[in-house]
């Protein structure tokens, strides 16, 4: 095993040198390459360190070391960081190897190495959310290999999430698989869909480290790693739900953004309607068991409520008569509902909300007990469903990572979402905000915020691809990026239920424009998602779901 790693070292060292070496004088790259080529097997790190030679050879060739001081033995800029794990994956290599040695255990690790010259550049994208399938979606396929790194394998419509907890829509109609959106992942060979987590970036090294917990022992390892090396790397790894630290939360609340929480709700939901039926069960047990409480007032908080009001009061008291005036729903919010919208849709969503038996509590959470909360006046709420909608915030991934932040935490990015400390690394999406330096607002976590990101950064690195190699690793540094990003808000949108929506067309709070709620805004809300679902598939199966509901009611079948 040795011998045929060190042949195979001397073969890629004479390969490497010959493309370092090729047009003429000697530069740095060539000189380093036939350096690390004498050492051979003398040094047992010759062969984990070309990968940062063809690279340093790839950037003589680009003329970006033309300086030689830029280009050293370490391959990257004196400002970044020669390595960004996580302080979860720090004892990644000792796992991997019984070696004491972590060189040699990260070399063990399976990889997707380093592209050649003949190869297209390769991109690889963290997430599949809004931001990262938009990319996807548009990014020029003939110029890049793509890559895609997240533990889901396909895009959650999140507007329409909230209606399939009750069984309005159906959970495949706002799903879609990533390879639909991005048909190279599944059919070109130098692009793949990988289903994994990345628990660490070694911008030195242009490599991310990924880790597939398998759970059925099925891999050869579990947890089972391995590394892919970019020539772009794209973080749009989204964010997490924010619980402030409140004792109880992760342990007892359910979060609404992924299609499993919509599933888990919809099976207690329906578990404790069941349940709440049999016999020897007190008033006071039937009450908890149906007193469904939402904790956070924005629209998915909202959105929420108003289906399960509408659910309630539609399906419920005809299905389930005998315990029909024991449902309840407490929507608990800190400050005002739907913050973000005009003052008078807000009042427009209160008093809708509360004539369709929607109780309004202003207050904060305290802690979370299994079967009720405390807030800070003291007040227990006991509960037998509870849904926690209280905004996002920077994942733990994003945290750990030694990358530059913008104010919240969320890491930090100039005007064309670059990471600016690093090269070749961009960021968008939830994760991603604007550096103080930009003198710029970080942006609200929103989708179409997202979305825009997704699609300026695939125009860019289109821009890219055309000019001189752009798109290789260290390539771009003097390239013409065109014009920044700029984001301008065209309005939000919520529904709250008995066919009633707001619609708020302003840019922002202290702006003028259009505001309207009622029956006719509903329908634009509708008309608006139906037209935003991706694909024509689920466009049909969001319609047909809609039509079914409104002649059949929504279904009440548990399932799991």
């Amino acid at each position: 095993m040795a011998w045929s790693r060190i042949a195979r070292s001397s073969q890629l060292s004479q390969s490497l040198s010959r493309i370092a070496s090729d047009g003429g004088a000697p530069t740095p790259a060539a000189s380093a390459l036939r350096n690390a080529a004498a050492l051979g097997p003398r040094s047992r790190h010759a062969a984990s360190s070309f990968h940062s030679l063809a690279c340093a050879g790839l950037a003589d060739k680009c003329g970006a070391g033309a300086g030689g001081h830029l280009y050293g033995q370490n391959r990257g800029i004196s400002a970044t960081p020669s390595r960004l794990l996580p302080a979860a994956a720090e004892p990644l290599a000792a796992e991997c190897s019984d070696t004491e040695d972590p060189a040699e255990a990260m070399a063990a690790l399976p990889d997707l190495g380093p592209t050649g010259l003949k190869n297209k550049p390769r991109v690889v994208v963290l997430g599949s959310g809004w931001a990262a399938c938009r990319f996807l979606k548009d990014v020029d396929t003939s110029a890049y290999d793509v890559v895609c790194v997240s533990p889901r394998n396909h895009m959650v419509f999140t507007p329409l999430l909230a209606s399939t907890c009750v069984g309005t829509l159906e959970f495949r109609s706002v799903v879609e698989p990533v390879s639909r959106i991005q048909p190279a992942l599944a059919t070109r060979p130098g692009s793949y869909f990988f289903l994994a987590n990345c628990t660490g970036i070694d911008t030195r090294k242009h490599e991310v480290y990924c880790t597939v917990a398998a759970g059925d022992e099925q891999l050869p390892t579990n947890p089972y790693r391995f590394r892919v090396a970019y020539d772009k790397l794209v973080i749009a790894s989204g964010a997490e739900p924010l619980t402030f630290n409140i004792k109880g939360v992760q342990e007892n609340a359910i979060f609404l953004r992924e299609v499993n929480e919509a599933q888990e709700i919809r099976r207690k939901l329906l578990t404790n309607l069941m349940l709440s039926e049999n016999p020897g069960l007190s008033e006071t047990e039937k009450k908890r068991l149906l007193h469904c409480v939402v904790v956070g007032g924005g629209p998915t908080g909202v959105e929420f409520s108003g289906e399960l009001s509408d659910f309630i009061m539609r399906d419920v008291r005809d299905r389930y008569a005998h315990v029909k005036d024991y449902v309840k729903v407490t929507l608990i919010e800190a400050n005002e509902i739907l913050s973000s919208f005009d003052v008078g849709l807000r009042q427009y969503a209160t008093n809708h909300l509360s004539k369709y038996g929607v109780k309004l509590v202003k207050g904060v959470v305290k802690e979370v007990l299994p079967t009720e909360i405390v807030l800070s006046d003291g007040t227990h709420v006991p509960y037998g469903l509870l849904v926690w909608s209280t905004g996002v915030g920077p994942s733990e991934f994003v945290k750990s990572l030694d990358l530059p932040k913008s104010p919240g935490g969320r890491i930090g990015i100039d005007e064309y979402l670059r990471v600016p400390s690093v090269e070749d690394v961009y960021a968008l999406g939830d994760c991603a905000g604007f550096l103080e330096s930009t003198k710029r607002p970080v942006l609200p976590a929103l989708a179409q915020v997202a979305e825009r990101e997704g699609k300026y950064l695939a125009q860019l690195f289109k821009k890219l691809a055309a000019q001189n190699g752009g798109g290789r690793a260290h390539c771009g540094k003097k390239a013409d990026l065109g014009e920044p990003f700029v984001y301008k808000h065209i309005g939000s949108m919520a529904s709250v239920g008995r066919y009633k929506a707001l619609v708020d067309l302003r840019e922002n709070k202290d702006a003028k424009g259009v505001s309207m709620a009622g029956f006719l805004s509903w329908v634009m809300w509708r008309s608006a998602y139906l037209t935003r679902v991706v694909s024509w598939r689920n466009r049909f199966y969001v319609a047909v779901n809609w039509a079914t509901t409104l002649v059949f009611g929504r279904d009440n079948t548990r399932i799991g």
